[in-house]
């Protein structure tokens, strides 16, 4: 074997194994200039061995003639068929346990390839796993598969050097679909979160069967969602006004504010309806997913089935309405209310009317943010509502003024929210990276996209608060050590709170503990707010008042502060620095409902060993590029190293399927078996076909009703339209 060139295929040349002169044959193809085919494989019936391979070229033999008119092809390819009779031989040696070279032909009567299109060749084109992967990320980034081949094409220095084209990363990414539509829908998302639990034990999500073992309802939480809600679960936000394009079903996602004030997700959910038992249960699988552990506030859309819901299961949680979404209400019930009563005739009255809406708007605000007593509250809306002669709206929104109104929710800890923005900041996020025509998959993984945009904007305010220091106004003792404990953004409000406590005038009423606290204006103007009553405790070091701040946001106020310094107590005391809001926020372990130490990313290590080991890799290639010596020494090695290192995996893949307790589902009831995939499905929804239309704009239906005048086009009735969710 030594005395043969290997470079040239030659009668006599002997092959360890039938695939390396397959893999020989190939090389030389590629090499030459002409592509390759397996023509027949014979096998031994006594053991299975292979005894004999004939490798061609693709031009051998002919096209088969005498096609007839019924099955004439609409469109008819190139001949490629020349007859050609390369070919390679080979023959197994049962004394020497290898294989020979027994027949070769080497003559071609066709055009070879150049050397600059041989890359084309079918047998020249592979996509490997790394490109693969490379592949399958910038689909998921939503980057075109003709901007990802050309980007792939640079990084290597050429089409020649890739190894696929563009049309086989289009076949690829086709063939991958069809993979994930193997089992349906209903499959296909239960094998998504099956993977997603054997990647990090702590994945959790639940499903919901109706009697006919339909999916109806989805809830899914990974392992950083479980931390951050261990963290951050006190205010939680919810919102269903966004539907995947698709399947139009109520798309639902648990929000909540990090120690950044930065958006972090704590849940997501797929419904079937909006109904009270539809929100019921899947409140009772956001606390089972959290150890039950409840949000001192939840905010919501008004919307009556959840309220419902809310009340049932969040029994030890303040519930508040969206102050967005009342008032868009507002602008809708309040604004039209003088239409039908306005005269064309007189415009001065008309003007009068829209003047008198404008003032019934401006009154709902104030009810809704500018009064601290409810005595003012009252007699503020019963003024207002005596102006509206059509009170329905008015009354029913009045009956849950607790849940909307700034003076009934003094002492509730909000951090600062009083809407859903947060859940509609993020659902317009996700609304980029859809398609109308998605998969369930599909909007899974943008969905995973989107929370990662969300992920990675919290770690740059991590690094930031690592790298910058904070800028300190004021170098006294109390805003030094604050710096320390608070994250950047907070310091900033606590330092703002500081700083109009220093503008603060302070008064004892009665005894040496109560004070009236009045902060002056920062901008040199002699004007005060409201004072504010304060009860200092210099044994205790509190300072509380009556302004409530710190009981809504977790940041002392400057009335407070102030106090605090008459107390000549010049360090914020322990017990007024939340956890949450400072820079160990995150510290602590946390366990999942199995009693595990939940870990965000198990493969952290391999990834860090991964990156650090191909720019290694990288770097070395590139250096030897150049020299083919030291090329073939790089190569010699990794021949050498890989057969140990698959031997190595194989062995640790077959330890590793076995069943261990790290790797069993959460719950038994949702276990991915052939026998649930093969009668689950996702529950068909019915969807009108009015929502599924684009509403036209004035030019629109002016240019439609000139086209219905020209055609003579009758309108037909509209039927409902059934959207088919299981494949």
């Amino acid at each position: 074997m030594g005395e043969i060139d290997k470079g040239m295929p030659q009668i006599g040349m002997r092959f360890r194994k039938s695939d390396e002169a397959w893999l020989f044959w190939v090389a030389d193809g590629g090499r030459v200039g002409f592509d390759v085919r397996k023509r027949n494989k014979h096998v031994s019936i006594m053991d299975g061995q292979v005894t004999s391979c004939k490798f061609v070229c693709s031009n051998e033999g002919i096209r088969k003639k005498g096609i007839t008119i019924d099955h004439e092809p609409k469109r008819v390819r190139a001949e490629t068929r020349t007859n050609c009779k390369t070919r390679m031989i080979i023959s197994l040696d049962r004394v020497a346990m290898n294989y020979e070279v027994t027949d070769l032909v080497l003559e071609h009567n066709h055009y070879l390839q150049l050397p600059q299109t041989c890359h084309l060749m079918a047998s020249q084109r592979k996509i490997s796993v790394l490109q693969a992967f490379e592949i399958e990320a910038a689909e998921d980034s939503g980057i075109m598969p003709e901007a990802a081949h050309e980007l792939a094409c640079r990084r290597v220095g050429g089409p020649f050097n890739l190894g696929y084209t563009c049309r086989d990363q289009k076949n690829y990414l086709r063939s991958k679909r069809q993979r994930e539509l193997a089992f349906g829908q209903a499959g296909s998302m239960l094998k998504y979160f099956h993977d997603k639990m054997i990647e990090n034990p702590s994945f959790q999500y639940s499903l919901q069967l109706d009697c006919e073992e339909d999916i109806a309802n989805i809830f899914w939480a990974d392992a950083k969602m479980v931390l951050d809600y261990a963290h951050f679960g006190d205010v939680v936000t919810f919102d269903t006004t966004f539907g995947t394009n698709k399947e139009y079903r109520p798309f639902g996602v648990f929000l909540g504010l990090s120690q950044f004030r930065e958006t972090t997700i704590f849940g997501a959910a797929l419904l079937f309806d909006e109904t009270c038992d539809s929100f019921t249960w899947l409140f009772e699988n956001f606390l089972a997913t959290h150890n039950g552990r409840q949000p001192r506030t939840i905010y919501t859309d008004q919307d009556a089935a959840m309220g419902k819901a809310i009340e049932k299961v969040f029994t030890e949680s303040y519930h508040g309405l969206c102050t967005f979404h009342i008032m868009q209400n507002a602008l809708k019930h309040l604004c039209p209310l003088k239409g039908g009563e306005k005269d064309e005739e007189e415009g001065e009255s008309s003007g009068e009317d829209e003047e008198e809406e404008s003032h019934i708007l401006t009154d709902f605000g104030e009810c809704m943010y500018g009064y601290e007593d409810k005595v003012e509250f009252e007699e503020a809306f019963n003024n207002m509502r005596s102006k509206v002669h059509k009170q329905t709206w008015l009354d029913s929104i009045y009956k849950l003024k607790e849940k909307w109104a700034e003076c009934y929710m003094r002492d509730v800890f909000s951090l600062g929210v009083r809407s859903t923005q947060l859940s509609e900041s993020f659902n317009n996020s996700l609304k980029n990276h859809l398609k109308s025509d998605f998969h369930i998959v599909r909007f899974l993984m943008h969905f995973e996209r989107t929370v990662e945009v969300k992920r990675t904007t919290e770690l740059q305010s991590e690094f930031d608060q690592r790298k910058k220091l904070p800028r300190i106004l004021m170098h006294t003792p109390m805003l030094v050590l604050a710096s320390k404990e608070y994250t950047p953004i907070i310091f900033e409000s606590f330092q703002s709170e500081h700083e109009r406590s220093m503008a603060a005038c302070a008064r004892v009423l009665d005894g040496n503990n109560k004070f009236g606290v009045a902060i002056g204006s920062l901008h040199g103007h002699l004007e005060f707010e409201e004072e504010r009553i304060v009860i200092g405790d210099p044994l205790t070091k509190t300072a509380s008042c009556s302004c409530g701040m710190f009981y809504r946001t977790g940041i002392l106020c400057g009335h407070g502060l102030k106090v605090l310094d008459l107390m000549n107590i010049k360090t914020l005391p322990t017990h007024y620095v939340l956890k949450r809001w400072t820079r160990e926020a995150r510290n602590g372990s946390i366990q999942d409902r199995q009693g595990r130490n939940v870990v965000e990313n198990p493969k952290f290590e391999a990834q860090l060993w991964y990156r650090g080991v191909s720019h290694k890799f990288h770097t070395m290639a590139a250096k030897v590029a150049n020299s083919l010596e030291c090329r073939l020494i790089l190569e010699d090695a990794l021949d050498c190293v890989g057969p140990q290192l698959e031997e190595k995996l194989n062995a640790t893949m077959d330890a590793t399927n076995k069943p261990c307790d790290d790797q069993e589902n959460v719950d038994p009831n949702v276990q991915l078996t052939s026998e649930f995939l093969s009668v689950a499905k996702l529950k068909k929804k019915e969807v009108q076909s009015k929502n599924l239309r684009r509403k036209r704009g004035w030019l629109d239906k002016l240019l439609r009703g000139k086209r219905k005048l020209t055609k003579g086009a009758s309108s037909k009735k509209k039927q409902q339209r059934y959207v088919p969710i299981y494949t």
